[in-house]
C-alpha cells in the first residue's frame, strides 16, 4: 500500500525568460551548437509557472533584466529560511550583477539579507531538510561559504562534494522530497559524500543516470506534488509507487543552460 504524502502550501520567486539565452559557457551543458528557441522557452516557463498556481502555491515574479540572460533560474540568487535571506555571489563574473537585482528585491518585500563573503550560489547548492542545510560544494559555492550560511540560520549544515561537472549544482542532483526525505544520484557525489547521505537518507529514492541526465532531480516537491522533468521516467515511475504525485512538465530550452525547473524557482520560507 502506497503511504499517503501530504501537500504543504508554497511561496516561490520566479523570473521571466525575457532576456534568457546562452550567450557564454559556464558548465557543460551550455554550448552553442543549438541556440534557445526563446518563444518556446517562454511557453515552457509560463506552463511551469501555471502549474504552480493550479497546486494552489503562491507565484511572486522578478523583474528580469537586459543583458542577464541567466536571471531566470532564480534559485541561485539565494537561500530564504525562516524569513532570513542569505543571498550569492557568484563564481561567473557574468552572473555576478544578477545578486544585486534580487537583493533589491528581497529588501523591498522586508527581509533580512545576508552578504556571502565567499562563492555562494544559493539553492543551487543548499537544501533545507529535516532540520538540515544540505551543502554542495566542489564546482561552485564553497565550503567556507557552507560555515557562513551555519552561522547566519543557525542550521547545522552538511557538506556534501559533487565529482561529475555534469552535476555542477547541488540542485542538479538531489532534491527534497518533504522534510524527512530526498532523492538524489550517487554517482554525483564523491565516495564520503555517499555514505553521508545513505546514513542521512536511507530510505531516499535513487535515481539512475539516465534520469539525472536529464535534469529529473532538478525537481521541487511540495511534499505530495513533485514537478519534474517530464523524461525522467524511471524516476517518475519510483516517486509514484512511493506514494508521491509527479506533475511532469517539458523545460527542455532551459536544459540548454544546464538548468530545469528547480533552477527556475526560488522558495520563499517564511517558517
Amino acid at each position: 500500500m502506497r503511504e499517503r504524502r501530504t501537500a504543504t502550501k508554497r511561496r516561490y520567486l520566479v523570473c521571466p525568460p525575457e532576456y534568457f539565452e546562452v550567450r557564454y559557457a559556464i558548465n557543460p551543458w551550455m554550448t552553442s551548437e543549438e541556440p534557445v528557441d526563446s518563444a518556446l522557452a517562454l511557453r515552457q516557463w509560463e506552463t511551469l509557472v501555471s502549474i504552480y498556481r493550479d497546486l494552489g502555491h503562491d507565484v511572486e515574479m522578478m523583474t528580469p533584466v537586459a543583458g542577464l540572460p541567466d536571471m531566470v533560474f532564480a534559485a541561485n540568487s539565494a537561500l530564504v529560511l525562516g524569513g532570513r535571506v542569505f543571498g550569492a555571489h557568484f563564481l561567473a563574473p557574468e552572473r555576478r550583477p544578477e545578486s544585486g537585482h534580487y537583493r533589491a528585491w528581497f529588501e523591498s518585500a522586508g527581509f533580512e539579507v545576508g552578504t556571502p563573503a565567499h562563492i555562494c550560489e544559493g539553492e543551487g547548492d543548499f537544501t533545507p531538510v529535516g532540520g538540515l542545510l544540505l551543502a554542495g560544494t566542489g564546482f561552485r559555492t564553497l565550503p567556507q561559504a557552507h560555515q557562513e550560511a551555519q552561522e547566519f540560520f543557525g542550521v547545522p549544515t552538511v557538506g556534501l562534494r559533487l565529482v561529475d561537472p555534469l552535476f555542477y549544482h547541488l540542485d542538479t542532483a538531489l532534491f527534497a522530497l518533504d522534510d524527512n526525505n530526498v532523492a538524489y544520484y550517487p554517482g554525483a557525489f564523491s565516495p564520503g559524500s555517499q555514505r553521508v547521505l545513505k546514513s542521512l537518507f536511507p530510505d531516499a529514492v535513487i535515481a539512475t543516470a539516465q534520469d539525472a541526465k536529464c535534469f529529473g532531480l532538478n525537481s521541487l516537491s511540495d511534499g505530495r506534488h513533485v514537478v519534474i522533468a517530464q523524461d525522467a521516467a524511471g524516476l517518475i515511475a519510483a516517486l509514484t509507487d512511493r506514494g508521491y504525485r509527479p506533475v511532469p512538465v517539458d523545460l527542455s530550452e532551459f536544459r540548454k543552460a544546464g538548468g530545469g525547473v528547480k533552477c527556475c524557482t526560488q522558495e520563499i520560507r517564511t517558517q
